[in-house]
């Protein structure tokens, strides 16, 4: 039941975030600390405090490498690549999927915001390297799949 009605809350907020993204171009730091809370509560529920703590901490750890990797995409381009509730985005996914999910969650942010390119050119819509596209909805249905193939047990 526990394992239900988080993931039936987590789709509400990434379906809320997306929306939200999509429409103003920013992920609210309460979106992301409400997803934060909610991956915290059920591995408290789940695992007990001790389990808990260890998925902030690769929350964090998440968030701190994509960070890094933010500031040095900047450095080398002069440009902003992911904005920053992206990268806090992806450290509260962490705690839901872990480390080892996050590969797999940027992969299916990845291929469905390349896809979502595609879909803009075939409408007629230019596509260029400065086309600005919100990171955030692809990045939460990343989460979402990412999380179901870990319950699914089809991926670790």
């Amino acid at each position: 039941m526990i394992v239900a009605t988080t993931f039936a809350l987590l789709c509400l907020a990434s379906a809320a975030l997306a929306w939200i993204d999509l429409r103003r171009g920013i992920i609210p730091d309460w979106l992301n600390l409400a997803i934060a809370s909610l991956g915290v509560a059920r591995m408290a529920m789940l695992g007990g405090w001790t389990a808990a703590c260890i998925a902030s901490l690769e929350g964090l750890v998440i968030g701190a490498t994509v960070w890094l990797f933010r500031r040095l995409y900047f450095a080398v381009r002069q440009y902003q690549g992911l904005g920053l509730g992206d990268v806090k985005l992806l450290a509260a996914s962490g705690i839901w999927i872990g480390v080892t999910g996050v590969p797999m969650q940027l992969l299916i942010a990845a291929v469905t915001a390349l896809a979502a390119a595609g879909a803009m050119q075939l409408a007629g819509q230019t596509v260029t390297r400065q086309t600005s596209l919100p990171f955030g909805p692809f990045l939460a249905l990343g989460l979402i799949i990412t999380l179901a193939l870990q319950q699914g047990g089809w991926i670790d």
